[in-house]
């Protein structure tokens, strides 16, 4: 049968998210309903009776057909088992000649170097959580360490299971300035945290100061073994409370000896990489796709 391309109304769902349950490298962003949550629109590419597969997930701009990366989806891509850079390559071939634009990320194991296609890095961070707590600790950088101390001299007040209305109010008051994400792509997350916490799949953490002020926040969502730190949000008070770095040591501590990495999403900012891996996580490279297929007089497009 060899890579299909397959529209959206004919994916077998069941059979797609089987795939992403069993491969190698699934990550959450992959789930058909994930997808149909933030995507506008998604079609696929599968290999054979979805041994492999690719969501495309795609927009059309002045009639032109692109494929983009949709908000609160940090990596795509192939997803399967033993992906080579000749599978990558084949996948990457069988796109549809419709889509004359393409910006995406894919994920960590499709970082391989492909002779047709110039893919280049971007930064995670991840942290193995499998291990005492008191261990993982001593792997913090002292800033950690003097952050976390001070949310405790100052009284913070950790909760868990805040609402997720309150995680967004704050994500969104603090990337107002320059997050080009709109409120329906915050109501679809909103949508897609309760599925999730309905099956015990995701959790909310919110550090409080002693009035009462929510000085940081975020979702964290599980699938693979992974604990996605995701939808931050932190007042501009929260330094002055070391509340970000608290947020994050109280959720290692309730996970310390699981099974998992805690998956900080990024970053290629230096300040937000420095921050991550100040905790002791490692890199984790992930691979970034731009192709312009446009006419040269369609330069705007892109813009």
């Amino acid at each position: 049968m060899g890579i299909q391309y397959v529209p959206y109304k004919q994916i077998d769902k069941i059979k797609w998210d089987a795939c992403i349950d069993t491969a190698s490298n699934g990550l959450v962003y992959a789930y058909s309903f994930y997808l149909d949550a933030m995507a506008k629109h998604w079609d696929a590419l599968v290999l054979n009776d979805y041994e492999a597969v690719m969501p495309l997930v795609w927009n059309k701009k002045y009639g032109i057909y692109y494929l983009y990366q949709p908000f609160f989806t940090a990596a795509l891509g192939v997803f399967g088992t033993a992906i080579s850079p000749a599978l990558l390559t084949d996948f990457l071939q069988a796109i549809p000649a419709k889509f004359r634009y393409w910006d995406m990320y894919l994920n960590y194991a499709n970082r391989l170097q492909l002779p047709s296609y110039n893919l280049y890095e971007r930064m995670n961070f991840v942290l193995s959580l499998n291990d005492e707590y008191e261990n993982i600790y001593d792997g913090f950088r002292d800033n950690i360490k003097r952050n976390i101390k001070k949310s405790i001299q100052l009284h913070c007040v950790i909760k868990k299971d805040i609402a997720i209305e309150k995680v967004i109010n704050l994500a969104q008051e603090q990337s107002r300035q320059f997050s080009p994400a709109t409120d329906d792509d915050y109501q679809h997350f909103k949508q897609l945290y309760h599925y999730l916490h309905q099956q015990k799949k995701a959790i909310t953490y919110g550090i409080y100061a002693p009035g009462g002020q929510l000085l940081a926040s975020c979702a964290f969502l599980f699938s693979h073994n992974r604990a996605y730190y995701i939808l931050v949000g932190n007042h501009p008070n929260s330094k002055t409370f070391g509340a970000s770095h608290a947020l994050i040591a109280s959720f290692i501590k309730d996970t310390a000896g699981k099974d998992l990495l805690l998956d900080f999403e990024g970053s290629d900012i230096p300040s937000l990489a420095f921050f991550y891996s100040s905790f002791g996580a490692r890199e984790e490279r992930y691979a970034g796709l731009k192709l312009n297929k446009l006419p040269f007089w369609m330069k705007w497009f892109k813009k």
